[in-house]
């Protein structure tokens, strides 16, 4: 049961220290310069839903809802996304800070993630088929059993990734990054 129904509202400058978010249903919602840090966000469903210039790190999106949500000049260290509600899940994310994040068993085919940190990033066991990395920092992000198949990572930088681990075929990489597939051989490359 949906206790609250919000539609094509703006909030700015919500500070979720002072006053949680209201348990519900949001619609086509804008938050600006919103600070949710620690903030308990769990079972609230987010549909199209825009995050801008705000502080989500270490949010609780334990079971929440995030279908069609942007996610632009964002703070979001630490946020377990791998605790939402699976079910319609699609993000996008812009200049954000996703550094120890985990999207550990996710399904984010077709995730857009621009101009990211994500340095130790969880994306161990998740479908990140046909997603787009375009120049992000992917140091110590964390790929093991990773569908990568049809990903580009063309103009992302300092990953590890392991070929023999993640199904990588048909993957785009840089030649500047294509030592990021041949690290666990210790080899220098000129």
């Amino acid at each position: 049961m949906i206790e609250k129904y919000v539609h094509n509202k703006v909030f700015k400058k919500l500070n979720c220290e002072e006053k949680e978010l209201s348990k519900g249903e949001y619609d086509n919602c804008t938050f600006i310069d919103c600070h949710f840090s620690k903030s308990d966000l769990s079972g609230i469903n987010f549909i199209e839903c825009t995050f801008d210039q705000s502080n989500l790190s270490s949010a609780n999106f334990k079971t929440a809802s995030l279908n069609e949500v942007k996610f632009i000049d964002c703070k979001l260290l630490g946020v377990q996304f791998n605790e939402c509600n699976q079910f319609l899940l699609s993000l996008h994310f812009k200049n954000c800070d996703l550094n120890l994040a985990s999207f550990f068993g996710l399904k984010l085919k077709n995730t857009i993630f621009k101009h990211c940190k994500l340095s130790e990033v969880d994306f161990v066991s998740s479908d990140l088929s046909q997603c787009t990395f375009d120049n992000c920092d992917l140091k110590k992000a964390m790929f093991d059993n990773t569908n990568l198949e049809n990903a580009n990572f063309l103009t992302s930088y300092n990953y590890s990734i392991d070929p023999e681990k993640n199904p990588i075929k048909k993957a785009k990489f840089s030649q500047d990054g294509i030592g990021g597939l041949l690290d666990k051989y210790d080899i220098v490359i000129d």
